[in-house]
């Protein structure tokens, strides 16, 4: 009796983005979709979660790069409240290590912003449909990256401090360790990136979502 009654139903949806251009497309994509109704916009990762506590949607649209708290950490925090929580990170980037962390904290679907708004319905569909939705192409990058060359959180914080500009010694006053272990873990670094410089694994690791500026 409940599918039959679910049937008929229209998907609830929560969208969650701090442009409201994009809020404003998306509300207009899901206003012609005769199986879908938005029920909740926000505009951050803590006012998404207030917002998903009120309406309880379906399926959550949420943005990764937000102020006051991004996407991953939201869905995060939707998840542990509410585990069976399905939300599609919307994103700009094409990186599988953004991706990869998105679907660890729960997300169980991944949807690049430059996508047709046919293929957000249709992810939005297959989401509900308790399947998930990813990109072709970044889940062949999550699967050829994901264990061969996972950068360990030191490593991260390391190349992080490159990508900002501090030599060996910035980073080791910053990260309060010796100059050595700054080299010995950035030697490791070149090594599973596959690059053959310092600035040719920042490029790298911002082109796969693996690092932030």
């Amino acid at each position: 009796m409940a599918d039959s009654a679910n049937a008929g139903r229209r998907i609830r949806i929560l969208s969650v983005d701090d442009h409201p251009m994009l809020r404003e497309g998306i509300a207009a994509a899901i206003s012609r979709q005769p199986d879908m109704e938005l029920v909740g916009e926000a505009v951050n990762g803590r006012e998404a979660i207030e917002v998903f506590r009120k309406t309880l949607p379906d399926v959550t649209l949420m943005d990764l790069q937000m102020p006051e708290m991004n996407g991953v950490d939201a869905i995060a925090a939707i998840r542990a409240e509410f585990s069976g929580a399905r939300i599609i990170m919307l994103t700009t980037y094409k990186g599988d290590a953004q991706a990869l962390r998105a679907m660890k904290a729960g997300a169980s679907g991944y949807l690049l912003k430059s996508a047709l708004r046919n293929e957000m319905m249709d992810a939005i569909r297959t989401v509900h449909a308790g399947r998930p939705s990813i990109p072709v192409e970044i889940a062949m990058q999550i699967a050829h990256h994901a264990v061969a060359d996972a950068l360990s959180e030191r490593e991260i914080e390391v190349l992080q401090c490159v990508a900002r500009g501090s030599s060996n010694k910035d980073a080791a006053f910053r990260l309060q360790i010796s100059e050595e272990t700054v080299k010995g873990h950035m030697k490791h670094v070149l090594e599973k990136l596959g690059a053959t410089d310092r600035t040719q694994a920042v490029t790298i690791a911002l082109s796969r979502g693996i690092i932030e500026l």
